[in-house]
């Protein structure tokens, strides 16, 4: 039985970690599932911001309010558990209900046409680049990843194995979705969610860390020419129906 928040926890079993990313089993499923692992991906990331990657999993595990158990069956290892916190900072502002004003993925993977998409994909673009300059919370995190990385080998293994969909699955099953609708023609799935995110939302990221923006006009004009750039690199030839599964890279670790 899992503890109340605030209160120590003790594993109703013996907790293994698993190899760095990956779970020993796959992770629970169901409502209530969902539910604990939030509580602990939002406990995870407000310790990491306070402590860093060094925090305890006991702790991550009494500030959910479950057991230490329940952590590792979710996420078995630590460093799949920072992955997990730090993917979910810039797929959150486009998650159903993540902040108000962003949309939700299920505008864009419904889309029923070329023009739908193209206006779902502007309007999470420019979500994504109103979430990067105003998230003060997403800023730290990006920017505790570069300096945890080089204390803690073992996340940059991680964070490697992982893979570009890994990071950002909800952007890689909406494209998937799509290709599968034949909306898009995504051969390699890795290479379109790094070119998706190179268009919308990196330029905005380094320009923030260095202490500047682009400013709310120069990064509309950004995501408008990423956006058409994006479709028409990805657009299905005419006449072609759903595709097959895009492919998924993952880089083995080490």
């Amino acid at each position: 039985m899992d503890a109340q928040p605030g209160r120590p926890t003790e594993p109703e079993e013996p907790a293994t970690p698993a190899a760095p990313g990956r779970p020993a089993k796959a992770a629970p499923t169901g409502a209530r599932a969902a539910r604990k692992r939030q509580a602990v991906v939002r406990a995870a990331r407000d310790l990491f911001l306070r402590e860093g990657f060094g925090v305890g999993m006991d702790a991550i595990a009494a500030e959910a309010g479950v057991s230490k158990v329940t952590v590792y069956n979710h996420f078995g290892s630590k460093e799949a558990l920072f992955t997990a916190v730090v993917a979910g900072v810039l797929d959150e502002p486009l998650a159903e209900g993540g902040g108000g004003e962003g949309p939700d993925l299920a505008r864009l993977v419904a889309a029923d046409g070329p023009d739908a998409l193209k206006a779902a994909l502007t309007e999470a673009g420019r979500a994504w680049g109103r979430a990067v300059r105003t998230d003060a919370e997403g800023r730290a995190l990006r920017t505790l990843v570069a300096t945890e990385l080089h204390r803690f080998p073992e996340l940059g293994r991680a964070w490697r194995a992982h893979g570009p969909a890994g990071h950002h699955p909800a952007v890689a099953d909406a494209l998937r979705t799509l290709a599968e609708r034949g909306l898009l023609d995504v051969p390699d799935l890795e290479i379109a969610v790094l070119q998706l995110y190179s268009l919308l939302v990196f330029p905005q990221m380094v320009f923030e860390q260095y202490g500047t923006e682009l400013g709310e006009e120069l990064s509309d004009r950004l995501v408008v020419d990423g956006v058409e750039m994006f479709l028409r690199r990805y657009a299905p030839e005419a006449g072609t129906g759903p595709r097959s599964e895009p492919e998924s890279r993952t880089e083995p670790a080490p």
